[in-house]
């Protein structure tokens, strides 16, 4: 609706991850050192914690750009709310790992074998689980029993853990600590400060192709407190904002502008009278 008025080629906070979007702010870059370290250093396990909203998607994205596919091999799971069974399935699938379908030894070993090839062809064998924060204690046991394939030296599959903080609660539970003390690299991705929370909104402004500085420094300090650094907040923020700078002709949009903006989302049922008014 305001992309001519403002000169976008494209929405610029859209919800939907867009790979083109992609800004890694210190606490991205951070995490994501971590990912490459704990991979490339063979540790086995690796677990990622954040709040939602803070770019922990956008950081997984970030990593498969990052691996080289000749050397590595990639799976991930997005849905872990299944039996280990079907998590077993899931992972054959992923992997295009050729055989029956069938019990979960049998699985074991088919997979056991694909790691040993890859291993033997040079390539690093990873495997991301997201949302792994609703997983089943069986099923984080069955995980546990993947780190089992290895060699006398290394393991063969290199196992990611993703989730929102109620993942290292769940570690942290006694019937989880032979998992638990299996993790040697771990990260709680935090949001972003002032400052990159004003880099973010200008990237995503200058990757739509519009001006970066439509934000006055004021407009975007009160979207950064509004927000708390969260990526998704500021998306929510910033579009709102814009909404209301095309109902109003404003070009700029000011710290007035983007204070109103966030009062309509944090009270819609208040405000609902004065976009009515801006559009008469």
């Amino acid at each position: 609706m305001y992309l001519d008025f403002y000169g976008f080629q494209e929405k610029p906070f859209t919800l939907t991850p867009n790979p083109r979007f992609v800004y890694l702010s210190r606490n991205h870059r951070e995490v994501l050192a971590h990912l490459l370290y704990g991979i490339e250093d063979g540790c086995g396990f690796i677990a990622i914690t954040g709040e939602v909203g803070t770019g922990k998607t956008t950081v997984l994205r970030a990593l498969l750009e990052d691996l080289d596919n000749d050397r590595y091999r990639l799976a991930f799971i997005f849905n872990p709310s299944v039996s280990a069974l079907d998590l077993l399935r899931a992972i054959q699938r992923e992997f295009a790992i050729e055989g029956p379908v069938a019990e979960a030894g049998d699985l074991l070993h088919l997979l056991n074998e694909f790691l040993l090839r890859q291993r033997r062809e040079g390539r690093t064998v990873v495997l991301v689980i997201d949302e792994a924060q609703h997983l089943d204690p069986a099923v984080l046991e069955q995980i546990r029993l993947l780190s089992n394939l290895e060699t006398q030296t290394d393991k063969l599959i290199q196992i990611v853990l993703v989730g929102q903080p109620e993942l290292g609660a769940l570690l942290k539970r006694r019937n989880m600590r032979q998992l638990n003390q299996r993790i040697s690299v771990r990260y709680h991705l935090g949001t972003m400060d002032l400052k990159d929370t004003c880099e973010y909104v200008r990237h995503r402004l200058r990757v739509a192709g519009g001006d970066e500085e439509i934000f006055t420094p004021a407009a975007l300090r009160k979207i950064h407190r509004y927000s708390g650094g969260l990526p998704r907040l500021i998306n929510l923020a910033c579009g709102r904002a814009l909404l209301l700078g095309y109902a109003r002709e404003e070009r700029v949009i000011t710290a007035k502008m983007a204070a109103l903006a966030i009062r309509e989302l944090s009270e819609p049922g208040r405000c609902w009278w004065r976009r009515l008014r801006f559009w008469r």
